[in-house]
C-alpha cells in the first residue's frame, strides 16, 4: 500500500462515511480492485482512517456535542452499548469478513432495498407526528447498529433507517447517527492498533505516515461531503442513495464473478 493509495482510500473514507452507503465497503471494493484487499495492513488502514472522519463530526458540531443536556450522553451510550457487546464477542468472528468483496457487495445490494423499503415507510406516515429519540429509541436504533458490524451494510444507513422506522425526524435521524458513530469509532482506533502492534510488532514508520495521510484525506473530504449532504436532505430523500447501492452492489457482484 503506497501513499497515493492512501490518500484515494482516505478520500472514499471521507465521502461515503456519513452517507448511508457504507464507507468500509466502498474502501474493501476499491482495494479489491487496487489488489491490495489480502493485506494486514490494509485491514488496519480501514478501521484507523475513519478516525479523521470523525473529528470532521467533532469540530463541525462541536458546539452541539459539548454542550448538550446530560440525557443526549446517556442516549449516545444506550445506544452504543449493543454493538459495543457484540463487536466484542464477534470480533474475530466478523474480521475476515473484510476480504471478501462479494459478502460486501452483496450486503451494499440488500441495504440499498432497505432503504427505499425504509423511505416508502416514512412517507406513508408523512401526515403523523414526528417522534423524538427517547431511551428506548435510542436502544433501538444500537440494537440495528448491530448489523452494520457486516461490512458493507453500512453503521449510518442502519442508525438513519432504524429511525425513520420510528417515524424520528429526518434531521434528528441523521444527526444522532452522526454523534454515534464517535465513541464507537474511537474506541474501535485505537483498540485495532492496539491488537495490531501486539500481534504482528509491524505498526513501523510506513504505517504511521500512510494512516496519518489517509485521516488527513478523509477529516478534509468529510468536512466537505457533511455539508453537502446536510443542503442535499433539505429538499430530498434518501431514495438516491438506496439506487446507488443497488447498481454498485450489482456491479461488483458482476466484477467479482467474471475474474
Amino acid at each position: 500500500m503506497n501513499y497515493v493509495q492512501s490518500v484515494v482510500l482516505g478520500i472514499i473514507e471521507g465521502i461515503t462515511e456519513f452517507f448511508p452507503i457504507s464507507s468500509t465497503g466502498h474502501m474493501i471494493l476499491i482495494a479489491y480492485i487496487m489488489k491490495i484487499l489480502n493485506n494486514d495492513i490494509i485491514n488496519l488502514y480501514i478501521v484507523s482512517v475513519q478516525l479523521g472522519s470523525i473529528l470532521s463530526i467533532i469540530f463541525l458540531y462541536r458546539k452541539k456535542i459539548f454542550f448538550q443536556k446530560f440525557s443526549f450522553y446517556i442516549k449516545i451510550i444506550i445506544a452504543n452499548f449493543p454493538v459495543g457487546i457484540f463487536g466484542l464477542i464477534l470480533y474475530k468472528k466478523i474480521y475476515f469478513l473484510l476480504k471478501n468483496p462479494f459478502l460486501v457487495s452483496l450486503s451494499m445490494f440488500l441495504g440499498g432495498l432497505i432503504i427505499l423499503k425504509s423511505e416508502n415507510f416514512y412517507k406513508k406516515n408523512i401526515y403523523k407526528k414526528r417522534n423524538h429519540i427517547t431511551y428506548y429509541r435510542a436502544f433501538i436504533i444500537g440494537l440495528c447498529q448491530c448489523i452494520s458490524l457486516i461490512p458493507g451494510i453500512s453503521r449510518s444507513g442502519t442508525t438513519i433507517v432504524s429511525g425513520l422506522l420510528q417515524n424520528i425526524d429526518r434531521k434528528e435521524s441523521i444527526e444522532f447517527s452522526f454523534f454515534l458513530s464517535i465513541p464507537i469509532i474511537i474506541i474501535a482506533f485505537f483498540k485495532k492498533n492496539f491488537d495490531f502492534y501486539m500481534e504482528s510488532n509491524l505498526f513501523i514508520n510506513n504505517n504511521i505516515i500512510s494512516i496519518l495521510i489517509g485521516n488527513i484525506s478523509a477529516f478534509i473530504t468529510s468536512m466537505i461531503s457533511i455539508k453537502y449532504f446536510m443542503k442535499y436532505l433539505k429538499n430530498n430523500d434518501f431514495k438516491l442513495f438506496g439506487y446507488y447501492r443497488i447498481i454498485i452492489g450489482s456491479l461488483f457482484i458482476f466484477i467479482y464473478y467474471i475474474q
